[in-house]
């Protein structure tokens, strides 16, 4: 893990972080050295291992902060009260707002998580879950109710995970379409995907 410790030594990982997070998504994490990584901050080669020991170490590191970040938001945002279709309705309006302004974080949490070994790869994917439980218990409560019609809500949780994401690779904000406009079309299309029922 990284070295914490002092001003000095937080604004560089921070810098490290940032230009491993550009280098890994531009170039992929095998493509990238520790020593590119350096260059990147104008950080002496040698001085990088003070604050990550090993390319691994700064994988990990992104690839937690992303994840432990995105669920405190939730559950900032979640509110549990709420009917199925409005808590659905809420989840896919976090998800893209949140996900929009991260589209590097999102591309190596998904692609380079098989770049992580051993008790890494378990611990980010054991928050992965964990995160996406939030929208599976959502759509497990509307199918008991009779609010959704799903087959499987584990398999419906990815579909819609999956199509969420997508955005983070095609919407650009001078668009046909509005952020808005296109926030209101997913939460239609998410409402058809899990069969939901139309309000009498």
């Amino acid at each position: 893990m990284a070295r914490r410790a002092g001003s000095n030594g937080a604004e560089t990982a921070e810098k490290l972080r940032n230009a491993a997070l550009e280098l890994f998504a531009r170039s992929g994490y095998a493509a990238v050295s520790m020593r590119a990584i350096a260059a990147e901050t104008g950080v002496q080669a040698g001085a990088i291992y003070n604050h990550f020991p090993t390319k691994q170490d700064l994988l990990n590191d992104l690839l937690q902060v992303h994840m432990e970040t995105l669920l405190s938001s939730w559950e900032e945002a979640e509110k549990p009260d709420l009917a199925p279709p409005a808590a659905l309705e809420n989840f896919v309006r976090f998800h893209i707002r949140y996900h929009l302004t991260r589209s590097r974080e999102v591309f190596i949490s998904y692609m380079e998580l098989r770049s992580l070994e051993g008790e890494n790869f378990s611990a980010i994917e054991a928050l992965r879950r964990k995160y996406e439980s939030f929208p599976r218990a959502i759509l497990e409560k509307g199918a008991s109710d009779g609010s959704f019609d799903i087959i499987d809500p584990q398999v419906t949780t990815m579909a819609i995970i999956a199509m969420l994401n997508g955005m983070t690779t095609w919407f650009r904000g001078n668009g046909r379409l509005s952020l808005d406009e296109i926030e209101a079309l997913y939460v239609r299309l998410v409402a058809r995907l899990v069969g939901q029922k139309k309000e009498d």
